[in-house]
C-alpha cells in the first residue's frame, strides 16, 4: 500500500515510508509514535486520513496506533494498523450524489413539465402560423425567428430533465465515433484549441440515447477548452475495454467503451476535486454548476460511469465507461421536412385546454376529424361509446401525467381491455418512469416527445397510421 519494498523500508524514517496527512486541510500528520506513547493508549486519528505513496498517489485509509508492551507492560514500541478505504469512500460519496440529484430531479421535473406544456402551445401556433404566409415574406421570417428561439428553450427544457426520472435515455445502437468527433468540431470552432483523437480500428457499438451522450461530450470539451484560454491540445481515446471486478469500479462486470478527455490546462485544485460533479458547484464566474452533474447524471442512466484525474496547473483528464453492444448501428435515412396529412379520426386526452386547443387546429389543418378528453376515464367512455356506434377513432394520443387524474399508463390498459389493437400515442413533457423511452411495451404505438409542432406530430401520426412517409 505504501509503495516501499522492505529493503527500502527498512532503516527509513517512519514518518517518510508512512507518510499520512489530513484530508481536509492537507497538512501533514507526523510523531504518532509519540502520541501514541503520551497517551499511554490505543490512538485513534478519526478523520479521513490521506496515505501518500511513494509514487505521490494518494490513498484514504483509516489507522490506528496502538502501544506495543512487554512482559512488565513497558511500552517497547507500536503496532500502526491501517486500511484501505478509497473505493469503499468513492461509493459513499457516489450514494450521497445520488441523493441530491434525487431532490433536485422533482423540482426540475415539476418545471420541465409545465414548461414543456407551454412550449408545445407556443410551438404549435407558429408551425400553424407559418404555413399560412409565403416563406419569402418578412412575416415568415419573423416567425422563423420565434421559432428558433423556442427551439433553444426546448434544449433548456431537456437539460433539466437530464435530472429527473423522466431523464430516462432513449436507446438506439450507435457508433460512438461519429458522436465524439461531432461534439470535437462544433465544441471547438473558432478557437484557439487543437483536437487530437485516437480511435483504433474495431471499437464497439454502444447502446445510447445520441442526445443526451453528445450532450456530455459538449460539457466535457467546452470545459476543456475553458481551462486552456492561452490555447492547447485537447486528446480524446477511446479503447475497448473488458472489466471485471478486479477493475474496482462501482458498475457491472463486462464489455465497455473507455474514453478518456484529456486537457493541458489549469486543473482542478485537489479539495474541489471530489465535489466537481456536486449540483450548482462550480469555480467559473457566471457558470451555473449544471454541466458536469448532468454529464454525471446522464452517464449514471446508460449504467455507465464518469470518473475524473487531475494536478492542479498541468491538466485534467475524465474518464468514462459506457456499456458496449454487439449489435450493429441502424440504418437510418434522412426524412425529408414535409408535413403528412390524413383523414382519419383522432381522440386527444390532456388535462390543459390551451394543448388540447392546439392539438384540435393543428391536426383539423393537416385532414383530421379531432375530438378531446380531459382525462382517462372521459377518454375511456368516449372510446367505448365511439367503438359501440361503430364509428371508432383511428388513433388516440395520451398525455402521460394527469395530475389528480387518470393518465396515459391506466387509460392505455383499459383502452386495450377494449381493443387489443388500439393504436395509441404516448406524449409527456415529463415522464415519471420509463414509458416514454420503453412506449411499445405498455401496448403505445408511437411517442411524442412535448414541445412538438406541426410537422413532428405530422409525421408521428402518419408513421402509427402506416401511412408512407417520404424517405
Amino acid at each position: 500500500l505504501t509503495g516501499y519494498f522492505n529493503e527500502e523500508a527498512i532503516g527509513n524514517q517512519l514518518d517518510n515510508v508512512f507518510y499520512i496527512k489530513d484530508k481536509t486541510t492537507g497538512a501533514r500528520i507526523g510523531n504518532i509514535i509519540e502520541k501514541t506513547v503520551e497517551l499511554d493508549s490505543l490512538y485513534e486519528l478519526h478523520k479521513d486520513i490521506v496515505l501518500v505513496l511513494k509514487d505521490g498517489k494518494e490513498r484514504v485509509i483509516t489507522n490506528a496506533i496502538s502501544p506495543l508492551r512487554d512482559t512488565s507492560s513497558c511500552i517497547i514500541g507500536v503496532v500502526i494498523v491501517f486500511q484501505d478505504i478509497t473505493d469503499k469512500r468513492k461509493i459513499e460519496d457516489e450514494l450521497v450524489r445520488a441523493s441530491k440529484l434525487e431532490t433536485i430531479g422533482y423540482l426540475a421535473g415539476g418545471i420541465a413539465h409545465d414548461f414543456n406544456n407551454i412550449l408545445t402551445v407556443i410551438s404549435g401556433y407558429i408551425s400553424l402560423a407559418k404555413t399560412l404566409v409565403e416563406e419569402e415574406t418578412e412575416i415568415f421570417h419573423d416567425l422563423d425567428q420565434a421559432d428558433k428561439a423556442t427551439g433553444q428553450a426546448v434544449k433548456l427544457t431537456k437539460r433539466l430533465l437530464t435530472f429527473t426520472k423522466g431523464g430516462s435515455p432513449i436507446l438506439r445502437t450507435e457508433n460512438i465515433t461519429n458522436i465524439i468527433k461531432d461534439s470535437m468540431e462544433f465544441a471547438l470552432v473558432g478557437s484557439n484549441i487543437k483536437g487530437k483523437t485516437s480511435i483504433p480500428e474495431g471499437i464497439w457499438n454502444a447502446e445510447i440515447d445520441a442526445g443526451q451522450i453528445n450532450q456530455v461530450f459538449n460539457n466535457l470539451i467546452i470545459n476543456a477548452k475553458q481551462a486552456m484560454p492561452e490555447g492547447g491540445i485537447i486528446y480524446i481515446n477511446i479503447e475497448n475495454k473488458e472489466l471485471t471486478y478486479k477493475d474496482k469500479l462501482p458498475i457491472n462486470s463486462g464489455k465497455y467503451l473507455k474514453i478518456s478527455i484529456k486537457d493541458e490546462g489549469t486543473g482542478i485544485p485537489k479539495d474541489n476535486l471530489h465535489k466537481i460533479f456536486d449540483p450548482f458547484f462550480t469555480n467559473k464566474k457566471g457558470g451555473s454548476g449544471l454541466g458536469l452533474t448532468s454529464a454525471y447524471t446522464i452517464i449514471k442512466r446508460h449504467n455507465g460511469f464518469i470518473d475524473v484525474e487531475s494536478e492542479y496547473g498541468k491538466g485534467t483528464t475524465f474518464y468514462i465507461y459506457l456499456a458496449a453492444s454487439e449489435k450493429q448501428t441502424e440504418a437510418r435515412g434522412i426524412m425529408k421536412e414535409n408535413i403528412v396529412k390524413g383523414s382519419a379520426k383522432i381522440l386527444i386526452m390532456d388535462d390543459e385546454t390551451s394543448v388540447r386547443n392546439i392539438y384540435e387546429l393543428q391536426l383539423k389543418k393537416l385532414g383530421y376529424s379531432v375530438e378531446c378528453a380531459e382525462d382517462g376515464k372521459q377518454a375511456i367512455d368516449m372510446y367505448k361509446n365511439a367503438m359501440i356506434k361503430n364509428v371508432p377513432y383511428d388513433a388516440v394520443i395520451l398525455d402521460l401525467t394527469i395530475p389528480g387524474g387518470m393518465g396515459g399508463k391506466e387509460t392505455i390498459s383499459e383502452l386495450l381491455k377494449i381493443n387489443k389493437k388500439v393504436t395509441a400515442i404516448v406524449s409527456s413533457g415529463y415522464s415519471g418512469d420509463d414509458i416514454m423511452s420503453n412506449y411499445r411495451d405498455y401496448g403505445f404505438s408511437g411517442m411524442l416527445p412535448k414541445p412538438f409542432n406541426t410537422m413532428e406530430l405530422s409525421k408521428e401520426l402518419a408513421k402509427v397510421l402506416n401511412k408512407q412517409l417520404e424517405i
